[in-house]
Order: structure tokens, then sequence, then C-alpha cells
């Protein structure tokens, strides 16, 4: 009766003949050789180079260290987010460059708003840019102008109104200073607190 333990469980005989063949002292059968060897493949013979070579006009288009890609020898790079040379265009009518009115109206100390009144009554509608700014700008000196007065008001009863006025008007006087530099250097100036007013400015003060 084979058991579990059989090697080979399909031939009930097969532990009895594995003691019998133990007993006698039959040694372990070995295979015939067949010769069946790895396969070599046969060597290349050495012919021409086998890297491709580039000619020297194509090679010199390549300039080190070569990144994988292709630079043209007259290519010349420029610096990225380079400001746009139209901003020193005149405006019509106005004769003046671009960048000067849209920073003008920025100024502080009561100048910008001066500015951007006489811009407003003297720039064409579709100079937008130009426009935009004196509105903005405009609008900026009159929300300064009114919280100055009002603290200037409750600072003839409190001083530390009179204290807050004073740094407000400190405050106020450097950010416009940030701002006319940075519309002169032609980059964005957006105030949204004082979207509706500038929008408002811009329709009412025009030229006629």
């Amino acid at each position: 009766m084979p058991t579990k333990y059989d090697t080979n469980p399909l031939d009930p005989e097969f532990p009895e003949k594995a003691r019998a063949a133990a007993a006698e002292g039959q040694p372990t059968r070995t295979l015939d050789y067949s010769g069946g060897e790895t396969r070599q493949f046969p060597r290349t013979a050495p012919t021409e180079e086998q890297t491709r070579r580039f000619a020297g006009p194509d090679a010199a288009s390549y300039a080190p260290p070569y990144n994988g890609q292709y630079v043209p020898a007259n290519y010349q790079t420029t610096a990225f987010g380079a400001v746009d040379q139209s901003r020193t265009r005149k405006v019509d009518k106005v004769g003046l460059p671009e960048n000067i009115l849209v920073a003008l109206p920025y100024l502080p100390f009561y100048i910008g708003l001066v500015a951007g009144l006489i811009e407003l009554l003297v720039v064409p509608k579709h100079e937008t840019k130009v426009r935009f700014h004196a509105a903005q700008g405009l609008a900026a000196h009159v929300g300064i102008l009114i919280v100055a007065t009002l603290l200037g008001i409750i600072g003839n009863f409190a001083n530390v109104a009179r204290i807050g006025g004073g740094i407000f008007t400190a405050v106020t006087t450097v950010m416009l200073i940030i701002f006319a530099i940075k519309a002169w250097k032609g980059r964005p100036v957006h105030i949204e607190a004082i979207d509706d007013l500038t929008n408002w400015l811009d329709e009412k003060i025009k030229i006629k």
C-alpha cells in the first residue's frame, strides 16, 4: 500500500524496488552525453569604424558642453521676461514716453494727483494703458486724501489718531513710490480695492 512519503505514488512497487536496488549495491544510473553544449555565435570580423564620426563642419556647430540640443552658430539668447521696448514709445497728443506717463500718477505729495487728472483730460481713449494708470493713481490719491483727512480730524481729539495718521502717511508714501517705480519699469500695478473708483474716473474724465 503506497503512502504519502513514496517518491512515486503511481508505482505501488517502487519502494520495494528501491530498497532491493540499494541492498544489491547498484550504482546510480547516469544518462549518456548527447553533446548539447551551448552554441557559440561567430565573432564579427573587424571592419570599418563602428561609431559614426561627424565631419568638421557638423561638429563645429555644437558648442561644448553639448547637452543633446542643436544650437545654431548665430543664435543669441535673450533675457527671460525682457521688458517690451514699446513702453518707451511716444504717446499720442502728448509726445512723452509711455513709461514716464504711467509712473507720474503714482508720485506722492499730490504730484501724482495733479498728473493723473491732467493725463485723463489730455490722453485719448485709445491709449488705454496710460489712462488706466492715470485713473488708478488718481483714485489712490483720492482714497489716501480721504483717510488722511479723517485721521487728522480725529487727531484733534485723540493723540493715538494723530500718531496713526503719521504712520499712515509714511506707509502710503513708500507704497506710492514703489508703484511709480514698478509702472516705470513696465511691471503690472493693480490696486484691487479701488477698482470701482478707477473705472469711474476713467469713464467720466475724458477729452472732449
